[in-house]
């Protein structure tokens, strides 16, 4: 998306702002793609359900060991060993699963602006995501958080997402710099009926500079991390619900694909063509398609009652 993240139009909860929000330097930029709030650290404890959030040692391990160093360029990889040299913070959020295609999945990774775009339209968002070049992303929140967000690595199964940014507010005494580093990880499995469903699972390194927004930060983490959690969950199912619009509402997407006056007009229009395929797609599942209630309202506010 994601969220993701990108992630299939990640997200249509609100940004839950506030002093916790603000207080934790790169929320913004975790909020891009899948995580509404920033990574906060869970409770230590013994590896249990692998479906559940975690932070312990056998989890943040094969998180490092799947990072795909031999793909990367000498400069991505310094940007890599950079967010790695001094971890504040690690999480691997909850594993989701999510009934989308794939196409739509993999296109909102790539392009995070859609996605806020989109959060923008629908009045649930004040970050602002502007394309620098491919692949590269300026942010902002309007609280006293900016930075740049980089794509350093993609291929079918594995998102390396590299972000660097600041803080200046009320919450610190000057300008505090942070960095992070996010894997996505995503399978993808087609049922007999012809749907197909995304396995997600995000990793996040946080790297903070040492001072007092780093300790706000961490005594923060009990209360943010269960909400970081919930909005990832919140905002996966949403991927879904996109999904799902264009399949039964095509055509409402592609207007609403008309109206990302923050996106690039190529991207604006692949995202269109996308609605089309998922929409002439559906015609062909062995089961009548039907939207859920949820569906039905996500399909009311892509189509305005005004919409031509």
């Amino acid at each position: 998306m994601l969220i993701l993240i990108l992630f299939g139009t990640l997200g249509v909860m609100a940004f839950r702002r506030g002093p916790a929000g603000r207080a934790l330097l790169l929320g913004v930029l975790l909020a891009l793609v899948s995580c509404v709030h920033p990574c906060a650290q869970a409770n230590a404890g013994p590896a249990s359900n692998p479906l559940q959030a975690t932070n312990s040692r056998e989890a943040r391990q094969s998180a490092l060991r799947s990072i795909p160093y031999d793909q990367l360029d000498q400069d991505s990889r310094g940007k890599v060993d950079a967010a790695l040299s001094n971890i504040s913070i690690y999480r691997r959020l909850p594993v989701r699963v999510t009934d989308c295609d794939p196409d739509l999945f993999m296109f909102l990774l790539r392009h995070p602006d859609v996605v806020v775009n989109i959060w923008e339209l629908l009045g649930v968002s004040q970050v602002h995501v502007r394309q620098v070049q491919a692949g590269q992303f300026r942010v902002s929140d309007n609280a006293g958080t900016s930075g740049m967000l980089e794509i350093l690595y993609q291929n079918q199964d594995t998102v390396l997402v590299y972000a660097r940014g600041q803080y200046e507010g009320v919450l610190s005494t000057r300008p505090a710099h942070g960095s992070c580093l996010l894997i996505f990880k995503s399978g993808y499995v087609q049922e007999n009926d012809g749907r197909w469903y995304v396995t997600t699972r995000l990793d996040a390194f946080l790297n903070l500079e040492p001072g007092a927004l780093e300790l706000l930060t961490k005594t923060l983490q009990p209360l943010v991390g269960p909400v970081a959690d919930a909005n990832f969950t919140q905002t996966i199912g949403f991927v879904g619900s996109l999904s799902h619009t264009s399949e039964v509402n095509p055509h409402g997407v592609q207007r609403l694909a008309a109206k990302l006056t923050h996106v690039p007009p190529e991207v604006r229009q692949q995202f269109a063509e996308i609605a089309d395929r998922l929409g002439k797609k559906a015609l062909d599942y062995p089961r009548r398609l039907g939207a859920t209630a949820g569906e039905a309202t996500m399909a009311s506010r892509v189509e305005p009652s005004n919409a031509r």
